[in-house]
């Protein structure tokens, strides 16, 4: 079954509400997913996590059926460092000061981002399929604008990405996820109902931009002025990344998150692509088991 045992919810949270899954009992863990999906991506991993985890799936922000504040000049409502509040008000919601915490692609950019600003209240820390936001814009050369092409596309003044992607906002979709036609369906019928849902919300698509604008512009003064500062994540971290992605390909992931954790961390490639908890479930879980 899809998410059994776990309840739908929306969350009430400053400026509007947080749609989500919850379910399981013991030590509370929040999982944020990655773009262009819904919470709807933990469906593989949540259940059985929910053996030993109260597990809380929320939708970030400007995606799935959260809220999407209006496009801005600035971004500011997207900066991940307004984002992360969401996130801290559900844990808030569930009565939780302390948890544990993992996330998936722009979710993993946000998981990093709470645990810099809230470094009393995350006591693990996993991140999947990433390096730090700054890190790929310093590092930026052909092969990351090539690889990357949508942070640079996405980011285009509102609303010409926007228009474009809601001219076909479900062949976008496919397309975006670099899915070959010929092989088998990735994604399961009722995650795929869910994103394809999402994405017909041209205030999704909208919220979508903002957040890869904020990217190259808010969080980025953000980020660099956290690293001059000395700031670092300050609980133990996993790293993960697929072995037929490019992060494993391009850097040396566990040497440059070592940079900006002050305490282990450990992790590695995973036999799978970019979608990680839907194309190697049972590989993830082991990590996790191990971690958690």
């Amino acid at each position: 079954m899809f998410f059994e045992g776990f309840t739908l919810a929306r969350v009430p949270v400053p400026g509007g509400t947080i749609r989500l899954r919850h379910g399981g009992s013991g030590p509370p863990l929040l999982l944020l997913h990655g773009n262009p999906q819904t919470h709807a991506m933990w469906h593989l991993v949540a259940p059985t996590l929910a053996k030993r985890f109260t597990v809380i799936c929320p939708d970030l922000r400007g995606y799935g059926f959260s809220l999407k504040p209006p496009a801005t000049s600035d971004h500011a409502p997207y900066a991940k460092i307004e984002m992360a509040q969401d996130m801290t008000a559900v844990m808030d919601h569930f009565g939780f000061d302390k948890f544990l915490l993992a996330g998936h692609d722009r979710g993993a950019r946000l998981s990093h981002r709470i645990a810099l600003d809230n470094p009393d209240r995350v006591l693990k820390l996993a991140v999947l399929d990433i390096i730090p936001t700054i890190e790929h814009f310093e590092r930026a050369d052909t092969d990351f604008a090539l690889g990357y092409y949508h942070w640079f596309w996405f980011a285009q003044p509102h609303p010409f990405p926007e228009w474009m992607i809601n001219q076909d906002p479900e062949k976008w979709w496919r397309q975006h996820t670099s899915r070959d036609p010929s092989l088998p369906e990735l994604f399961a019928p009722e995650a795929l109902a869910d994103y394809f849902a999402a994405v017909r919300q041209p205030e999704m698509v909208r919220g979508m931009c903002e957040d890869y604008r904020a990217a190259a512009g808010i969080d980025m003064k953000h980020d660099r002025a956290t690293r001059a500062a000395g700031i670092k994540v300050r609980c133990p971290m996993l790293a993960l990344w697929g072995t037929k992605g490019k992060i494993g390909q391009w850097y040396d992931a566990l040497a440059i998150w070592r940079e900006y954790c002050s305490k282990d961390v450990i992790g590695g490639p995973v036999q799978s692509g970019h979608y990680i908890p839907e194309e190697a479930p049972g590989e993830l879980l082991e990590w996790f088991d191990r971690f958690f």
